[in-house]
């Protein structure tokens, strides 16, 4: 959704559920947010993937510790995109390439799982010399993030790969593997860990839900209680700035260093209600 369409809504006495990319920019995104407090309205990301039932199990897994703390997080989520005259081709209209569109729900899965923010980020972008495709933005980045309780997550994202799409998180006595975590349907959770003396892979099997009905059911929760949304403006707002620094990092070739945050979930309200 366009900011300046969520700010004429805001203007306007409408609540604004606003699909991601939020913006092209960090300063964009927080004008978005600032319009909406001032006409006091909610504004919601669907980040699609914090309502999702296998996503919001691998977060209470980690959560709760069952198979001990995180140490490692590998978030990939790249596609083939054709067509170089389309807008994720265009930096004006996109803000980038592979990155805010695709790379955005690893970054955030890495934050939703964690529950925090990263001290230090360093990334590499390569693109295909001479592919029409990207003239304007860039092709394939490989970001990690250190989070202050010592975890490690290394992501990648590409406009230029066959399709895939998986998260793999490993603990100190267990690993989760959600293939398809960030696609629309097709979720598959297995998890292994010591069983005795052997090993044993246990596939997590849960009811499948549409995941846009299942964030609208919560936007449209949080403006009839007047509740903050679980993934309020500023979830997004975080992403564009993290997103500005995994660019820095990549064309100064250093890592970049940011101010740990104390509190879990700062960025996030409550979250969605559990189903009976």
């Amino acid at each position: 959704m366009h900011k300046e369409f969520v700010l004429r809504a805001a203007k306007a006495g409408k609540h604004s559920l606003c699909e991601k990319p939020m913006a092209t920019s960090s300063a964009d995104a927080k004008r978005m947010v600032e319009g909406c407090r001032d006409a006091r309205r909610l504004l919601m990301i669907a980040y699609r993937c914090q309502y999702e039932p296998y996503n919001r199990k691998v977060i209470d897994l980690l959560r709760q510790q069952k198979y001990g703390a995180a140490k490692l997080i590998r978030a990939v989520n790249v596609q083939n995109t054709a067509a170089p005259e389309q807008w994720r081709l265009k930096r004006a209209m996109a803000g980038g390439g592979s990155l805010p569109d695709v790379g955005i729900y690893c970054l955030n899965a890495a934050r939703y799982l964690t529950g925090e923010e990263p001290v230090e980020i360093y990334a590499r972008i390569a693109t295909t010399p001479n592919d029409p495709r990207f003239r304007e933005v860039e092709e394939t980045v490989s970001f990690s993030l250190r989070f202050p309780g010592g975890v490690i997550a290394d992501c990648a994202t590409s406009y230029g790969m066959h399709e895939s799409r998986y998260l793999h998180v490993h603990t100190d006595s267990a690993s989760f593997q959600l293939e398809n975590a960030f696609a629309y349907e097709g979720q598959q959770l297995r998890v292994s860990h010591r069983d005795g003396r052997a090993e044993s892979i246990d596939q997590m099997r849960l009811s499948q839900k549409d995941q846009f009905a299942l964030e609208i059911d919560h936007m449209a929760d949080c403006i009839l209680n007047n509740r903050k949304p679980h993934t309020p403006g500023e979830e997004g707002v975080q992403d564009h700035l993290l997103m500005e620094a995994i660019y820095k990092a990549a064309a100064t070739n250093r890592p970049v260093s940011l101010p740990k945050v104390e509190r879990k979930d700062v960025t996030r309200g409550p979250g969605p209600e559990r189903e009976s």
